[in-house]
């Protein structure tokens, strides 16, 4: 997906006008060039999926839990266009098969990259390790601030949502749930 820089840059000259500012002021006369190149970054990951990180497996001979903890990620509030951020927690259980473990925090960053909820977030990356890894089993739990709560509205900074997704074998497993909150606490 190409991003439209020239209405981005459009819309910024209208929200500049519209809270009363001069887009001519010295200060702002590259803020919507900035602002454009800024969400080309911070939405790289609209137009793309997680076949690409999840596509080179290896085979393993036992099929224990692979967990990876505190991956951090940048995300967008799709309801206020506003930044929320926190830490991944991404588990699975192989069935003959595992990635590199880089790949799941490039997964997490792929879905992540889109103006967002983190309880869609959280479902994506879940969803997205069952269908490319063909797992026994997922648990994804993701705890994030969000700034449309702690900057704005009811302004309770250091307030964290903690969403999970389980599938597989962890939806119907309750030791295998505790099994992955026990070692998010190591």
């Amino acid at each position: 997906m190409v991003i439209d820089k020239e209405k981005i840059k459009a819309g910024v000259r209208l929200i500049l006008e519209g809270i009363g500012e001069d887009e001519n002021r010295e200060g702002l006369l590259e803020t919507p060039d900035r602002i454009a190149r800024m969400y080309e970054e911070i939405f790289d990951g609209m137009g793309r999926d997680a076949s690409e990180p999840l596509a080179k497996t290896f085979s393993v001979e036992k099929n224990e839990m692979v967990l990876e903890k505190d991956i951090t990620f940048y995300s967008t509030c799709e309801h206020h266009f506003m930044p929320f951020y926190g830490k991944a927690h991404v588990a699975y259980l192989p069935d003959g098969k595992v990635v590199g473990l880089s790949k799941l925090a490039r997964t997490v960053e792929i879905y992540a990259r889109r103006p967002q909820l983190q309880e869609q977030l959280t479902a994506q990356i879940a969803d997205a390790l069952m269908e490319f890894l063909k797992p026994q089993g997922v648990m994804v739990a993701l705890e994030a601030e969000h700034t449309c709560m702690t900057m704005r509205g009811v302004k309770k900074p250091g307030s964290k949502t903690i969403t999970f997704a389980a599938r597989g074998t962890f939806a119907e497993n309750d030791k295998l749930q505790e099994r992955f909150f026990s070692l998010l606490k190591q």
